[in-house]
């Protein structure tokens, strides 16, 4: 049998890596067989005893009303938790409820009353979400002029249309391209990110850690995704964040106005580490961001974590 190959080429020509994603085929045209059989051999149900087929279709019956059943007992346990644990109740403020239609790490709960203080640093985050990069606006030229002397110290400016700015990691030319969906707020990350820690920035910008691939995935861009799947997996873009991640995030605000900012420390070198953990390149950087994604959902689920600088990962920043 011929071995057959699917190849994912990711575009970091969107913020969340998805905008110009398509899929490349080598070995064959198309999956013409199921990758997990699922038939029943005739021949073989042929031979049974009577006696066990009507046993068998009871059994059937009985599991077909068990679960119409469990599903009358769901619906009727949701409309219930709706009346007793509703968002103006005081046992909803108190006590979030999973919803039944959701799973995992980023399943929806009820949000909890918020504190005036976090309530206005949440307000504050979300406006630095909702302003875009404008090229032509001085102060995002001045931040891109910052970052450059945050990760270049001592050399030459260049102007802001300039072949030296992939060397940072920029698709292009012209940096302002490659903001699309992350915002300024993705520029803002960056710049935080060199300031507070250094030396951990410079080991990424320059890939100093580890053995790295032949096709890097590019540092800046990277930094643009990593700010958008944060807003994603904390729910920044609903009225009130909803998901384990994101109410769990309300409880970092409480204490640190930048816990956005520090998370993304947080979330770059573990990142980088996934990346190196499963030896991966340019294409499979989707992937890597995805697993990163589940760390970081992991680690904020602890129990004995209540600051960034308690989750597992941080102690990437000091090393």
């Amino acid at each position: 049998m011929t071995s057959r190959t699917l190849r994912r080429r990711l575009h970091h020509g969107d913020a969340d890596g998805r905008g110009r994603e398509h899929l490349e085929t080598s070995g064959f045209d198309s999956l013409s067989e199921p990758l997990l059989a699922n038939y029943q051999d005739d021949t073989r149900l042929s031979e049974l005893p009577r006696a066990d087929i009507w046993d068998d279709e009871r059994r059937k019956e009985r599991l077909h009303w068990s679960f119409i059943f469990s599903q009358l007992i769901a619906q009727w346990a949701q409309w219930l938790a709706n009346i007793v644990y509703g968002s103006g109740s005081l046992i909803g403020r108190l006590l979030p409820l999973t919803s039944a239609t959701q799973k995992g790490l980023s399943q929806k709960l009820f949000p909890p009353s918020l504190h005036p203080l976090q309530e206005e640093r949440l307000r504050h985050l979300k406006q630095r979400l909702e302003v875009p990069f404008d090229g032509s606006r001085v102060e995002h030229q001045d931040a891109l002029k910052q970052l450059w002397r945050l990760a270049y110290p001592g050399r030459e400016l260049p102007p802001l249309k300039s072949e030296l700015w992939k060397e940072m990691g920029w698709q292009g030319t012209d940096p302002s391209t490659d903001f699309r969906g992350g915002g300024f707020i993705s520029l803002e990350n960056l710049i935080f990110f060199a300031q507070k820690y250094p030396d951990s920035f410079q080991r990424l910008l320059n890939k100093q850690d580890g053995t790295r691939a032949e096709w890097e995935y590019p540092f800046a861009v990277a930094g643009i995704n990593i700010s958008f799947m944060l807003i994603q997996m904390l729910d920044l873009q609903s009225g009130k964040p909803s998901s384990s991640a994101g109410i769990r995030f309300l409880e970092l605000l409480k204490d640190d106005e930048m816990a956005f900012d520090n998370l993304y420390c947080v979330a770059f070198p573990m990142m980088d580490a996934q990346w190196l953990a499963k030896r991966a390149s340019y294409m499979e950087f989707n992937d890597v961001l995805k697993s990163t994604r589940t760390q970081l959902e992991r680690e904020l689920a602890l129990e004995d974590v209540s600051s960034v600088e308690d989750l597992p990962a941080y102690t990437l920043l000091h090393r």
